[in-house]
């Protein structure tokens, strides 16, 4: 395996940053690489609907090519669907209005509400605690569907035992109940409901027996296995709809090792956090990539000021803060991953161990935050892709001083 360093100028400031490049074996297809990825700006986000908010959002998000009729006079085609606050989890749409490239914030555009906040949850048994993950996943009609829907998946931080996660929505989001909730396989929560997003439809029907949607996690600390997973489902196979508490059967894509293994993602880190992700499909390049922060220097089990929990026992005074993994250094980057890697993990030809990331690209030049201080984390959350025009939406999760989130727009060459 190589490694060589690449240094661009970047637009923004004419910053110079460095994309670091980790070869892995050779493939047949071309893939996109970070060279072809250009930054376009950002826009925040509108104000309280329904009956929640954009204050620490972020938690998930899809694009959806149907959506704002406006779109291409004002601002970009199509829409996004998004998670809100995640006291809540609950669903608005958005319009995407032209990004602004600004070091000022309160200079960037604001999107419409299309669609007030709801709660999906209604019609479906979510079981767990109030710390939520989830995502969402816009897919044209499968099967014997009749209607585009909305998948969506939810988890909890803390969720040992196995329990159903998986479920679909029509587009309106005032319409009628969810439909699910489904387990996936017999994997453990910890390893499926944190990102799920669409994957190509030639590639789908090739090697994956028409499964369109990829999910997997990562969580922190190695409850996820010792990388990022990645599953591929159809819940339309099982049914229009699956019952509920039915079996969506998976196919493992990226499965490492469980915590104690010997099979791990390159320079695997428990502080690493991996929150959203896409299937880039462009001028015929590919590439799966997942979008996070990268942990760099110093990790530790505890406290943010460096204070590790097993140092402050048998009782560690509440003025420490929350306690949770944290290291010197993070970096909010892009991942890449090669298709023809996840296509021979399918067949059969490599071991779900296998596939490593054979490039990244860094994302925090753009950024907003964190703001200067130790041990801060940038805080990266869901990614959205329009795989008509190419363009990718980062979700950068307490952005704005009342903690909203911003989307950061790029575009592939």
């Amino acid at each position: 395996m190589k490694k060589s360093v690449f240094f661009v100028f970047v637009a923004l400031g004419l910053i110079l940053m460095p994309l670091t490049i980790n070869f892995s074996t050779a493939s047949p297809s071309p893939r996109l690489m970070p060279s072809d990825i250009i930054y376009l700006g950002a826009f925040r986000l509108p104000g309280p609907s329904g009956k929640s908010n954009w204050g620490w959002s972020g938690g998930g998000a899809t694009y959806y090519p149907g959506g704002d009729p406006r779109g291409a006079r004002d601002g970009f085609p199509g829409s996004i669907f998004a998670f809100g606050h995640d006291w809540h989890y609950h669903v608005s749409e958005v319009s995407i209005p032209r990004p602004v490239k600004s070091r000022n914030v309160k200079r960037l555009p604001v999107a419409r509400t299309l669609q007030p906040f709801a709660d999906i949850r209604r019609g479906v048994k979510l079981i767990g605690e109030t710390f939520i993950y989830g995502d969402l996943a816009y897919l044209p009609p499968q099967g014997r569907q009749k209607t585009s829907k909305l998948h969506f998946c939810f988890g909890f931080h803390m969720q040992y035992k196995r329990v159903t996660s998986h479920g679909w929505r029509e587009l309106r989001l005032s319409a009628g109940p969810s439909q699910g909730l489904w387990y996936i396989g017999q994997e453990s929560p910890h390893y499926t409901n944190d990102y799920m997003f669409a994957i190509p439809k030639d590639f789908a029907d090739k090697y994956l027996g028409g499964r369109r949607l990829a999910t997997g996690r990562y969580r922190e600390g190695g409850l996820s296995g010792l990388g990022p997973t990645l599953f591929a489902i159809g819940p339309w196979l099982h049914g229009n709809p699956p019952l509920p508490g039915a079996v969506i059967k998976p196919i493992a894509l990226i499965k490492y090792s469980p915590f104690g293994g010997k099979h791990r993602i390159k320079d695997y880190r428990n502080c690493d956090h991996w929150t959203g992700g896409a299937w880039l499909t462009w001028k015929g390049k590919a590439a799966m990539v997942l979008v996070g922060t990268k942990s760099l220097g110093k990790c530790w089990y505890g406290y943010q000021n460096g204070t590790t929990h097993d140092s402050c026992q048998p009782r560690c005074p509440d003025s420490l803060g929350s306690r949770g993994y944290w290291s010197t250094t993070t970096r909010p980057q892009f991942l890449f991953f090669d298709p023809t890697d996840l296509a021979a993990v399918a067949q059969g030809k490599l071991k779900s161990w296998q596939p490593q990331p054979y490039a990244s690209f860094n994302l925090a030049p753009y950024l907003y935050r964190p703001k200067k201080r130790p041990n801060a984390r940038y805080l990266v959350g869901a990614m959205a892709f329009d795989r008509q025009r190419g363009y990718i939406y980062v979700f950068e999760r307490r952005a704005e001083d009342d903690e909203k989130s911003v989307v950061h727009v790029f575009k592939l060459r």
